[in-house]
């Protein structure tokens, strides 16, 4: 069987010393914004994206870009993380995977007013590194990966 594998885009948000997530109604995970990488965008274009689409909140992301180039090459902001994550099985075999491009950002409110289509507001709640930390629901790379991007983004990693 062929392993389908799709690039997507994820984004941890910052706002005073906590990460925005939401239980995935489709598969029943807490995760923070992401999605799709669209036909003609970039991983950093997309995680921008899917940030305004599903909480409303304008962000900054917190990426370096090489200083590498040519009239023909440009340097792209660099995630923080890239991860292969599985996303469905069939007859025992992996049949689709994301290929994650996983960045941090930082908001400057934690007003959420996601598009038309979104989950609800309500749906989403800030995490705290301790709440992180002391949560059975969360995917321990969720809880890892929120713990470090709220230590980069605002040095709140308590």
């Amino acid at each position: 069987m062929e392993t389908t594998r799709h690039f997507t885009a994820t984004t941890y948000v910052v706002e005073s010393g906590a990460t925005v997530l939401h239980e995935h109604d489709r598969i029943g995970k807490w995760l923070p914004p992401g999605g799709h990488v669209d036909r003609g965008e970039v991983p950093h274009e997309a995680a921008v994206r899917e940030v305004r689409e599903e909480t409303g909140l304008a962000v900054s992301l917190r990426t370096e870009t090489d200083d590498i180039g040519s009239p023909t090459v440009e340097s792209l902001p660099q995630p923080e993380h890239m991860l292969l994550a599985d996303v469905n099985f069939h007859g025992g075999e992996v049949g689709h995977q994301h290929i994650d491009h996983v960045f941090y950002a930082e908001a400057d409110s934690r007003d959420l007013s996601p598009a038309d289509g979104e989950e609800d507001a309500s749906a989403w709640e800030w995490f705290t590194p301790a709440d992180l930390r002391n949560n059975d629901e969360l995917d321990p790379d969720v809880a890892e990966i929120g713990q470090r991007a709220i230590a980069a983004v605002d040095g709140a990693g308590n």
